[in-house]
């Protein structure tokens, strides 16, 4: 709680700072400030006071915290201010000693073959977008997703995120990068990298939410098998009765609808409560340029050959995943197809759930080509 508080003094502070005020830091956990007009009204302040963010405040103090509206009225201030970055990360590193180890461990290649070509120097541009998530049924769930590739290939770029983030905010921001060889690599075509956006981040939200849409899952069976023993329990209770009047037969079929009908609009109610809604907000984009040491391969399938090319991040000190053209998936193991060479998933050419037949979604996305079943969704 203290460190969070420290990063919201701090972000407090610096923004103030930024759009003209005077600020002052003082004890316990708080700031004096002086601020200029349309920053004291945007902020909903005097023009001077003092502002806490801790559990103790300074005398006179305005509380600040997450859990107020501060977080609207900071928002409000900022604007767009900081969505984009672009920046250059400078870390030299020397090339991998074992590429085709490397290589071979990073492709996972179930059913064709490769060979390093040649490790250069080169300089890539990294593009992470971060999102910010809420997931709403019976209860809600909120988050923050980053979805990061490169530009030049495509590759997912979730193992190096973490070690990738640290660098950028440890070492010194550079505004014009480095040259290495000249060039910067050609970027994918604009509907590409949109694609791979739509299905690479619907793909990451869901694997962060797996533990609470399981969670969801189960509530909502248990609650379905209490509504369903209940009223089969009065079903069997009217169906169970002694031999009834003449007139009876017609009331018993009436209260067995009426039963059906009310199980039914409790299923209707425990569907329309247990029904999940995800809300996906932008937040923030961060382009960053980088050198990194290109491996070139050869990948081979019968008789066909691709040119293709893994980068070695220094940072991480790892080889970047080969893209899933399907599905921008981060799970290792690759296929390669016969028809057009994609580089595929193990999942992205799977049999068919109809006819069996492997097929690469790439290529066909999500109709199987023999049979026409839509039996898998990218």
């Amino acid at each position: 709680m203290h460190h969070s508080s420290n990063v919201l003094r701090d972000f407090v502070t610096h923004l103030m700072e930024c759009d003209g005020a005077l600020v002052e830091r003082i004890d316990p956990l708080g700031i004096e400030f002086i601020a200029p007009d349309r920053l004291s009204k945007s902020l909903g302040l005097p023009e001077q006071g003092r502002l806490g963010f801790g559990w103790q405040i300074p005398e006179n103090a305005q509380r600040v915290s997450f859990e107020s509206d501060w977080l609207d009225r900071l928002e409000e201030v900022l604007g767009q201010r900081g969505r984009t970055l672009r920046t250059a990360l400078n870390i030299q590193g020397p090339p991998p000693a074992f590429p085709e180890r490397l290589a071979e461990r990073s492709l996972g290649l179930q059913n064709a073959v490769f060979r390093v070509l040649r490790v250069v120097p080169a300089w890539t541009c990294y593009r992470l977008l971060t999102f910010r998530y809420s997931a709403l049924s019976d209860e809600k769930r909120d988050g923050i997703a980053i979805l990061g590739f490169n530009l030049s290939n495509g590759s997912p770029l979730d193992d190096v995120l973490d070690p990738l983030l640290t660098a950028v905010a440890s070492q010194e921001r550079q505004s014009q990068c480095g040259e290495a060889n000249g060039q910067f690599p050609a970027f994918l075509p604009a509907e590409r990298l949109a694609m791979l956006g739509t299905r690479g981040l619907s793909l990451r939200i869901r694997r962060r939410l797996a533990p609470f849409l399981t969670s969801l899952q189960r509530r909502l069976d248990r609650d379905l098998a209490q509504v369903y023993d209940y009223y089969n329990g009065l079903s069997r209770e009217f169906q169970s009765c002694g031999r009834k009047p003449p007139a009876e037969p017609e009331r018993e079929r009436l209260r067995l609808e009426a039963v059906a009908r009310e199980h039914r609009a409790k299923v209707a109610d425990l569907q329309q409560k247990y029904a999940l809604k995800i809300a996906v907000e932008w937040v923030q984009t961060l382009e960053l340029s980088l050198p990194v040491h290109r491996v070139e391969l050869l990948l081979k399938r019968r008789k066909g050959e691709r040119r293709f090319h893994l980068d070695w991040n220094s940072a991480a000190r790892r080889l970047e995943q080969p893209l899933c053209e399907a599905t921008f998936t981060a799970e290792s193991g690759r296929m390669m197809c016969d028809d057009a060479l994609h580089l595929v998933s193990l999942a992205a050419h799977a049999g068919c759930a109809q006819c069996g037949r492997p097929y690469c979604r790439a290529c066909h996305s999500g109709t199987c080509p023999k049979c026409g079943s839509q039996s898998w969704a990218a």
